[in-house]
């Protein structure tokens, strides 16, 4: 099968190798489509250790079984791979935290590929009324987004930093729950701005701004430890501050002031598949449009440059039916 894997930090390659073999519990994937993360940037860059390199990465499948019973049914597959199902964590209903996790993409081969292998009980039954496509991010932008939004609570101004894959779908469910976005984009970056305002944000700005009103919560999706002291100096009192990703620099030193006023400073760590199921059923009821730019697998490196440098809004997104991307064309599915 036609693969591309990470061999070493910053070294990326396509490959033929085997087509995997399912295992005890485990289904083989017919891969259709795989929703490309800023974790697969981590895991490229050696921000995120791999353990056992290569890998083939990639954590948003969206697949059909291809053995057995259920041949033919379309499934899901995000970051969380495996957990044990016995320790403390799991036992409590928070699987995210469990010791012994596999995650897709790092322990095990992930969806940058034409066939993969998954735990049939880690597996997501995706909605019939998305596309292959559309529904990929919904596996990790949209799940943690809305694990972070869940643990932020209920207020009713929330903001969200860094306007991507993420902030763009939670941005419409917070939208649905009537409540207001305030979007955060790199500074002078309009476009993005404008994409927010498009999808319903009452204000939008650049991360260095102070919104006009103070914030119940934020949500921080960017990689960039210095947003954090700014999300809390925009939080109310009793307010906080969710980061919701893998990965994050380094948090700047800041003055006790901006957290006292018992204003909460927390992460999120990977997801749970309770969460892979509320979102998709939201999403099913809503209905949660995504903006998706489309690679094939062959450019795989090239959809992580662009997510990179930032050169599309939304998701990017390797379609496993395109030989090769067109540069010029209709590569991109807006929101509808």
């Amino acid at each position: 099968m036609q693969a591309v894997r990470i061999t070493a930090p910053g070294q990326i390659e396509a490959v033929e190798i085997d087509a995997p073999r399912a295992g005890p519990g485990q289904v083989l994937l017919r891969v259709h489509a795989c929703g490309v993360c800023r974790t697969d940037l981590h895991l490229l860059d050696g921000e995120v250790a791999i353990p056992t390199p290569p890998i083939v990465p990639g954590h948003q499948i969206v697949a059909t079984i291809e053995e057995g019973d259920e041949a033919g049914l379309r499934v899901g597959v995000s970051w969380l791979a495996w957990a044990c199902g016995e320790c403390s964590y799991c036992r409590s209903g928070q699987e995210s935290l469990c010791p012994r996790a596999r995650f897709t993409g790092r322990d095990v081969d992930g969806g940058f590929a034409q066939y993969a292998v998954a735990e049939r009980a880690f597996c997501l039954e995706l909605p019939a009324a998305y596309g292959d496509l559309e529904i990929a991010p919904l596996l990790c932008g949209g799940l943690i987004g809305y694990r972070a939004l869940r643990v932020a609570g209920d207020g009713e101004r929330v903001g969200l930093y860094g306007f991507g894959a993420a902030a763009h779908i939670i941005a419409q469910v917070v939208r649905a729950q009537g409540r207001r976005v305030f979007a955060f984009t790199r500074d002078g970056d309009e476009r993005t701005q404008e994409f927010a305002r498009g999808l319903g944000a009452a204000w939008a700005g650049g991360s260095a701004e102070r919104p006009p009103e103070e914030l119940d919560c934020a949500l921080v999706f960017a990689a960039a430890g210095e947003l954090v002291p700014a999300a809390l100096r925009a939080v109310r009192p009793g307010g906080s501050v969710v980061c919701a990703g893998i990965h994050m620099s380094d948090i700047p030193a800041f003055p006790y002031e901006i957290l006292w006023g018992e204003r909460i400073l927390r992460s999120v760590a990977n997801l749970t598949r309770r969460d892979g199921r509320e979102l998709l059923e939201l999403a099913a009821r809503t209905p949660i449009r995504t903006a998706v730019t489309v690679y094939a697998l062959a450019d795989a490196a090239t959809a992580l440059n662009d997510l990179r440098a930032g050169r599309f809004d939304g998701a990017a997104v390797i379609d496993l039916a395109v030989e090769r991307t067109e540069r010029e064309g209709a590569n991109r599915i807006p929101p509808r």
